[in-house]
């Protein structure tokens, strides 16, 4: 799986390196600030995959004796500085794209720009499905966050020709700046909807109530386990870890409920792959945090 993501990345990387290179030398053409403003994106973008390549190597890294959970999270500090840099790209563009109406220039040689941007939505239309797969394989939320400025730049790419074409054949003066502005608020949604992801992992969020209440199903199979609660989980890069407590017999020896806790999370592992599964027995009836209803609560009540 981190050989998949680290795939993912160095193709962010490449891809950004070669539209970079093609927007240069189309915003040197045409002077248009759409297109300086597809520019600033590439370049962010490459910095970003880089900081996107490099959190996924350091998450891959086995647990250590200092981070015996492993380096998971390291993706979601990854994908928050993307954040930053797509929002640091977005108020530049706002900025010079305000600068650039009030000056009312227009831009020269469209065709440059156009044919550029062509070539760049076919590039980033194949790097992002490419993206998709992986992520839907790996759950890695920097490829995630990667794969969504990379989205926006398709509809920076498509917004760049509409601006350039409305400017110099429909004589709309002010439309490339307008377009960058529009493009600048784009890229700000574009990093609030990223950081999303990231947050939530470093905040150690539950997962879904779908899914735990589908593990909460496959744990309820097992006749021996009378009750189920503090049930905890959480996601760190692309493993899951679950811990919670189970009611057994408090009569059976501690080899038999250790038998049942085998089978337990050896069905747990086939149906929930790579999660990290902590379970700890308790005898019928037993009470760790009287009045505290999210440790308590017994979880098998609706399942049978």
């Amino acid at each position: 799986m981190s050989n998949l993501a680290r795939r993912a990345a160095l193709a962010s990387v490449a891809c950004a390196i070669l539209l970079g290179g093609l927007k240069a030398w189309a915003a040197w053409r045409t002077g248009s600030v759409a297109v300086l403003a597809s520019l600033a994106d590439s370049l962010l973008d490459l910095v970003a995959s880089l900081v996107t390549l490099g959190g996924v190597h350091w998450a891959a890294q086995p647990a250590d004796d200092d981070h015996r959970f492993g380096h998971g999270k390291a993706e979601a500090l990854a994908a928050l500085f993307q954040v930053a840099v797509i929002a640091v790209s977005a108020f530049a563009i706002l900025l010079r794209a305000g600068e650039r109406l009030m000056a009312q220039q227009p831009s020269t040689d469209p065709e440059y720009g156009i044919g550029v941007s062509l070539v760049a939505i076919a590039v980033t239309l194949a790097l992002t499905r490419y993206q998709q797969s992986v992520v839907r394989r790996t759950r890695s939320v920097a490829i995630g966050a990667d794969r969504v400025h990379y989205q926006s730049d398709l509809f920076l790419n498509a917004a760049v020709i509409v601006a350039l074409a409305l400017e110099a054949y429909a004589g709309l003066a002010g439309a490339d700046a307008v377009f960058g502005i529009a493009i600048g608020l784009w890229l700000l949604f574009g990093a609030w909807r990223a950081s999303v992801d990231a947050i939530d992992q470093l905040m150690d969020k539950e997962w879904p109530e779908e899914k735990r209440q589908r593990f909460v199903e496959v744990a309820a199979r097992h006749p021996e386990l009378i009750g189920l609660h503090d049930l905890r989980t959480r996601t760190s890069g692309v493993k899951d870890f679950v811990q919670f407590h189970i009611w057994m017999d408090p009569h059976m020896t501690v080899l038999e409920s250790h038998d049942v806790v085998e089978r337990l999370e050896k069905e747990l592992a086939e149906e929930f792959p790579g999660t990290e599964v902590l379970i700890h027995v308790d005898p019928e009836g037993q009470v760790d945090e009287p009045g505290n209803p999210l440790a308590e609560t017994d979880l098998l009540k609706d399942t049978r």
